[in-house]
């Protein structure tokens, strides 16, 4: 049996500001390979850019800065919709390509909001510039390949005073930053602008909730500079990497939020594309229940769980997406299992398992359908020829529920 590096929590110390360049930084200072990196930005933007990485002082702290620098004369002008066509076509892995397109949805929403524009045309270089487009795919890159399954952030520092932008000379926090925060524990924490609009949106879309740091055993730090080296203040992210804490609990609580709408005119073909759009910008969960509705008409109640910080930005999508004309909203609880993966070979490929983990023992262990589907359709075979394989073999593995879950 191959198994991953076992699953990794982190939390992501803000306190001093935060910026794509910075994050990005702390999660190789961390340990992520630089290397695999700058390969998975060059599969979205090969030929582009180039990340220079280094070791710099911040305030007499050492800490790690990661340079985005351009290698071509010219870059293309990319909407909210390019960036998603690019990424859609990459050879990026999975889970960094949900990640990137979760956090570019938050901040092109968000720049949507403050400019009074449709989201999809959303164009300028906060979103589109190769530079934040690297910085995002990075950070996101470094996170899987840290093998983080848990993240959480602390408060955000965002400055004050005032900016010169391309829109004209703003106040810090710039609207967007502002937009990304809301629901977030936030200071002022110092002059200038400390958190940027590609910053923030990181924070949002890889951090499942914001708190204090987590029971852990820390396994080491790692620290992202800035460009600036402010006296007194180090000008840097900090990120902390450990196990989680295995002692017995009960499955992790949490509350979320379901948005629900009926809708009884709309092309059934539309749904598939919402459903996706929905996980893509961070949803939890998005289902369809067939219902009946007055006058015997047949339709469609459409079901999404979510944080509830991005409910506002995914109730917006679901009226401009959908036919429906009010969208229902009700606070929930869930009870969720510890999750974590590991790996078992079907005709000598890798094939994702998917353990559902109580008290370090496992409950539940399934297939990743994604990788069977993929290898399937690789090797001309079934769908259901591989999945009975990737099932047997993970029985042979000894990943059977009551067993001690995989500890690397």
């Amino acid at each position: 049996m191959t198994v991953e590096r076992p699953g990794r929590t982190a939390w992501i110390d803000a306190g001093a500001g935060i910026a794509g360049d910075m994050l990005l930084g702390a999660l190789l200072d961390a340990g992520a390979d630089p290397g695999a990196v700058r390969r998975q930005v060059a599969a979205v933007v090969p030929d582009e850019v180039e990340i220079e990485v280094g070791t710099v002082w911040r305030a007499r702290l050492r800490a790690t800065r990661a340079v985005v620098r351009s290698t071509a004369e010219e870059h293309p002008h990319r909407s909210w919709a390019d960036i998603r066509r690019l990424l859609g076509g990459s050879t990026l892995p999975q889970p960094v390509r949900d990640a990137t397109l979760a956090v570019f949805g938050l901040l092109a929403d968000a720049e949507a909001r403050v400019h009074g524009v449709p989201v999809d045309d959303v164009g300028f270089h906060e979103v589109g510039a190769w530079d934040s487009i690297t910085d995002v795919v990075g950070a996101c890159a470094a996170a899987a390949d840290l093998g983080l399954t848990e993240i959480v952030a602390g408060p955000v520092a965002l400055g004050s005073g005032r900016v010169r932008t391309e829109h004209g000379d703003l106040p810090v926090p710039v609207p967007a930053v502002l937009e990304l925060s809301a629901g977030w524990p936030v200071s002022a924490g110092g002059e200038g602008e400390l958190a940027t609009p590609t910053g923030m949106a990181l924070l949002r879309g890889l951090a499942g909730r914001s708190g204090p740091m987590p029971a852990m055993t820390v396994d080491r730090a790692g620290y992202g500079a800035g460009g600036r080296d402010v006296e007194g203040r180090p000008n840097v992210v900090r990120v902390v990497l450990g196990a989680p804490d295995r002692s017995p609990a009960a499955p992790a609580t949490e509350e979320l939020v379901v948005l629900d709408t009926n809708v009884d005119d709309m092309d059934p073909r539309v749904w598939p594309g919402v459903l996706r759009e929905l996980l893509d910008r961070g949803a939890a969960d998005a289902w369809l229940t067939p219902i009946l509705m007055k006058k015997g008409r047949p339709a469609h109640t459409l079901h999404v769980l979510a944080r509830p910080d991005l409910a506002g930005t995914l109730r917006a999508f679901v009226l401009r997406a959908t036919s429906t004309l009010g969208v229902r909203q009700t606070t929930v609880t869930r009870h969720a299992l510890d999750r974590t993966w590991t790996q078992v070979a079907v005709e000598s490929a890798p094939i994702r398992i998917k353990l559902g983990v109580e008290d370090g023992r496992i409950v539940h262990a399934a297939p990743e359908y994604e990788d069977v589907a993929a290898l399937a359709a690789d090797r001309d075979l079934p769908v259901r020829q591989v999945l009975e394989a990737a099932v047997a073999a993970a029985a042979a593995a000894g990943l059977h529920p009551g067993t001690p879950a995989p500890a690397g």
